[in-house]
């Protein structure tokens, strides 16, 4: 009898000490996941904002389709400008006044060549920058419109989201998700995820990570 409520002790004993290190272990574990994938996602988002941007500089608006989005890096072009002498170079510029030239040559350039630099993008890499990382090729939520200002005037807007709930373990981390999402809307009022920009007025694509 005595071994036998020794022995439940025990297991006792054991059952606290796992239910104690899970107390401990799940939040931090679930912090570095949590830093880490949204260290990937941001990557992302910064590349298809950057995009998005080049899109706006040659169309005068931006895109919701990732299509056309990866068309464009893979296909399109830039204008640049570059300077033909350097302005100290008095001799040189005197030449170009001269020979009734401006200072200034333009150029087009791949877009996958410059919008990225100085990182390079492969095209596996452009064709997967629709896919919110530690997913199964799960799209990130891509919108573009065009709205209206108080100044009464019509400006291009884009947003682009990835919830936690899409990238983040429900499985492993349901309770720490389901905290985190109440924490984020119910008490900072803010998207319960990553983003860039919006669609309810222009805010210069910022993301709610900087």
């Amino acid at each position: 009898m005595k071994k036998a409520v020794q022995f439940l002790l025990g297991l006792v004993i054991i059952g606290l000490i796992y239910v104690v290190a899970t107390l401990i272990h799940t939040p931090l574990s679930f912090e570095k996941q949590l830093e880490t994938r949204n260290a990937d996602v941001i990557v992302k988002l910064k590349d298809i904002r950057a995009a998005e941007r080049a899109f706006k500089s040659k169309y005068q608006q931006f895109t919701g389709d990732f299509d056309s989005l990866i068309y464009f890096i893979l296909n399109d072009s830039l204008e640049m400008e570059r300077k033909l002498v350097d302005e100290d170079d008095s001799v040189a510029m005197a030449q170009l006044k001269k020979a009734g030239k401006k200072n200034v040559e333009k150029y087009n350039i791949a877009v996958i060549d410059t919008i990225f630099n100085p990182r390079k993008l492969s095209k596996e890499d452009v064709q997967n920058l629709r896919y919110i990382p530690h997913t199964n090729n799960v799209e990130f939520i891509l919108e573009a419109a065009k709205v209206m200002t108080g100044a009464n005037v019509m400006v291009p807007v884009v947003e682009c989201r990835a919830p936690y709930k899409y990238y983040l373990d429900t499985v492993a981390y349901r309770q720490n998700i389901i905290n985190l999402i109440d924490d984020r809307v119910n008490n900072f009022n803010a998207y319960a995820g990553l983003k860039f920009g919006s669609m309810e007025g222009s805010n210069n694509e910022a993301g709610n990570w900087e």
